[in-house]
Parts: C-alpha cells; structure tokens; sequence
C-alpha cells in the first residue's frame, strides 16, 4: 500500500504563490492589489509565528515585537508545517516583501565553494587567455589601488587585476582548493602567498567598489580609453565564467551593469569625475531587480546567506534534526571563535527563533546545540555531509555566511577561514578532482 503524504501547509502556500506571480497577469497588477494577494496567504504555525512566501521567491517570518518580517528559512518539521494555517489580516504588506516576477524565475546559480568540484577546463582556458593577453602591460599605464596594490607585485598592471577581482566579486563563496587551476595561473603575479594553507585558500571577496575605482581612476587620469578596455576585461571574465553556476549570478548583474560603459551610453565616463563611490551607485542602479548583492545591501546579503545555509543543511532533516537550529548552532561557533561581540550586529536582522538561539547557544557554554560545534577542527560525525556535492554546498554557504556577517557587523574576515567552513575541508581533500574534463558537479541552489 502506498503510504499517504503528509499535507504540508507550506508546500501548499508556496505552489500556490508561485502558479499565481508566474501568471504573466500578476506583472499587470497594480503593487496594493499584489500586496494584497499575498497577505491572504500568510500563515500562522503553533507557536503563533505568522510567515508570508514573498519576494525573491522565499520566506520571511514576522517580529511580533516591531512587525518587521525577516527573511528567514522556513522551519523543516513535517509535524509542524502541517499544524500551520492561513490566517486573514488586514494589514499592508511592504513593497520589499511582494515579488514582482522575475524574481521567482531568476537562476540562482550554486552555492558550493571552489573546494571539491573543480572549475571546467574549458572556462580555466578562456580566464588564462585573458590573462596571458595581459602581460606586458605598464604600470605607468595602468595603475594598481585600492586593495589590488597588496595583493600583486611592483611590476603588476591593472588589467591582471581586473581579471582577478571580477572573479573574486563574481564567486558565491571564494574557497579555492589550493590547486585550483584558476588561482595557480595567477602566481607569477602575486606580492605574497594567498590566505590559507595549502588545502584551501580562503580569499576575501572584492567588492565592486574595488572595480569601479580600476575605472574610474584613467578616467579621472584623463585615460578614459584606458578605462573602457579595463570595464572591458571585466565583461569579457564575467563571460568566459558565467557558464559555471558558482560564478551565473553575479557574472550575469555585472555585464548588465558595464554594458552601458561598453556602448558608451551611460554617463559614467562624467559621474567617475564625482568618485568611485558614484561609479559604484551608477553601476548598482543598472543592476537587475531580483539580483541581491553585499554591495547594495549587506544585511539583506546576509539574510540570504543565512538561509541558504539553512537550505544546505537540509540533508538533516530525515535525521530529525532542525536544519534552522543547526545554522544557528554554526554561526554561533564561527562568532565565539572570532567575533562574540559582533553577535549585536546581527541580532536585528534575525527572526525572532533564530535571534534566540544565536543569544543563548553563544552565552551557555552548557547549551545542547554547542554540540553541533567544531571539534579538533572537525564537525560531528552526525553533521557529515553525505556526498561529496552536498559536502561542497555546506562548506559555500557557510563560508558565504561568514563573509557576509563579516562585512554587515565590520570585522576582519580570518587568513584561516571560519570553524565551520574549515571543519568541512577534510571531507573534500581527501577525494580525487573532478574525474571528467568539463563537468564541475555543482550543486544548485534552491528557490
């Protein structure tokens, strides 16, 4: 016999919202008539939480405290789900919480980090002709700043530079497995050894402030010229990377972004003369909707991380344990181990439940999820990610977690990664590369 599924209110409200916004009438309907379908799907759970499927195409819980809701993975308890209800409300939904459209049908590219899969050849050439082209270059011509001019040797010129930061601003969660093919072609030009050790190079992000100063400095030079073949570098990354989904996303927003530069029909070339910082607003006001970037909103950014660290943890939930607790378990070690006070900067961005547990994990040295924590550098055998894809997701996302906290609360992102990123990598070292030329594995992220 069959045995008969478990109604599940939140599957239910979630299918149902999306055969509504992907109806091509939803983009026709003014904002309070939209606003207004989705608050009378908003449901209530046993413990009196009120939860809306919205924007981006993903969950927000609500403050009783201030009403703000919060974007937040949805809870795993089949139990739970099912007890869950619809309750009527009257109240006005904001703008930020209706989906528009294409944010429920945006690819959302992967959340696996550079260690296990290996980048395709194919995409490792097209970068390493880009950069072979780039040899010879002057420095006179082509300055080094902002951060870039550490990271590279005297000699270095900018378009090596541009290369490697469209990278480094295009990945989800820049952990490369120390051969990488796509780091190693950069050593000849590097000042120092990258952060890390020889498993696993945790690379800060670059943010597109870092790019935009690349062009906006020959401008500001009177080498406008100089300026659009550096944008054009990047547009050129962004392409040859695009095709791998832990680079699609953001490879895709920074050519709709540049590409005005390239057409010459924006008016970057006079806003670079007001500063980088009105090149980087120019460049984000170009950026697609549905595309959310630490560059436009950190604690957004870390929300979403948050959640696709919650999501990565699904495999716990046949296991019976709380994907959502255990996200917060995790964070909560990654803060004691570097940070504890930046902790208060993270509070407010936090559902209710999870604000919780983050407090209490962090402050009872005696708390049961501190079993979730990094022992001897290694996660609890119950923690073990099943396969080596799933192994990969977990380590992005958490590494994805700690760099968006990092930057939303200041602190200085670690040379030797977080704890829990850092726990997963023996479960990734020990296995072969990629054993077919062109098939990187990755694991997709879900909606």
């Amino acid at each position: 016999m069959t045995a008969v599924r478990q109604w599940d209110s939140f599957d239910a409200i979630e299918s149902d919202v999306r055969t509504m916004v992907v109806d091509p009438r939803w983009a026709t309907l003014p904002l309070p008539a939209r606003a207004q379908a989705i608050a009378l799907r908003i449901l209530v759970t046993p413990d009196g939480g009120h939860w809306l499927f919205g924007a981006h195409a993903r969950w927000y819980r609500q403050d009783p405290a201030d009403g703000r809701w919060h974007l937040t993975a949805p809870p795993a308890d089949p139990g739970f789900r099912a007890a869950a209800h619809v309750v009527r409300t009257t109240s006005m939904l904001m703008p930020y919480l209706v989906p528009g459209g294409p944010d429920f049908i945006a690819d959302r590219g992967s959340v696996q980090g550079f260690v296990g899969p290996d980048v395709p050849p194919d995409i490792t050439e097209r970068v390493r002709d880009l950069v072979v082209s780039q040899r010879g270059r002057r420095r006179e011509d082509f300055p080094l700043v902002g951060p870039f001019a550490e990271i590279f040797a005297e000699e270095v010129a900018s378009p090596v530079a541009a290369v490697w930061g469209t990278l480094m601003w295009c990945a989800y969660a820049p952990a490369f497995d120390g051969n990488e093919v796509l780091l190693s072609m950069f050593g000849e030009f590097l000042a120092r050894p990258l952060p890390g050790d020889e498993w696993v190079r945790w690379l800060p992000p670059t943010s597109l402030n870092d790019l935009a100063a690349l062009y906006g400095e020959r401008v500001r030079a009177g080498h406008p010229e100089a300026g659009l073949r550096l944008v054009a570098l990047m547009a050129d990354t962004a392409g040859a990377i695009r095709s791998d989904p832990r680079f699609r996303p953001r490879a895709s927003a920074l050519l709709a972004m540049v590409d005005p530069v390239l057409r010459r029909t924006g008016p970057d070339s006079s806003v670079a003369h007001l500063g980088d910082d009105a090149v980087r607003q120019a460049w984000l006001s170009r950026c697609p909707p549905h595309v959310t970037l630490p560059d436009s909103s950190p604690a957004e950014h870390f929300q979403h991380a948050l959640y696709d660290l919650v999501q990565a943890l699904g495999f716990l939930v046949p296991k019976g344990a709380d994907p959502r607790a255990v996200a917060a378990s995790l964070l909560a070690a990654d803060l004691s181990a570097l940070a504890p006070r930046a902790a208060d900067g993270l509070y407010p961005w936090l559902d209710p439940e999870l604000r919780h547990i983050l407090h209490v994990v962090l402050t009872d040295p005696s708390h049961p999820l501190r079993g979730c924590w990094p022992r001897s550098g290694e996660l609890p055998s119950a923690l073990h990610p099943p396969d080596r894809a799933t192994a990969a997701a977990l380590l992005g996302a958490a590494y994805a977690t700690g760099l968006a906290w990092c930057r939303l609360t200041g602190t200085t992102v670690p040379e030797r990664g977080f704890a829990t990123a850092s726990a997963l990598v023996h479960r990734l070292t020990h296995e072969r590369d990629d054993p077919v030329p062109g098939v990187s594995g990755t694991f997709p992220r879900h909606f």
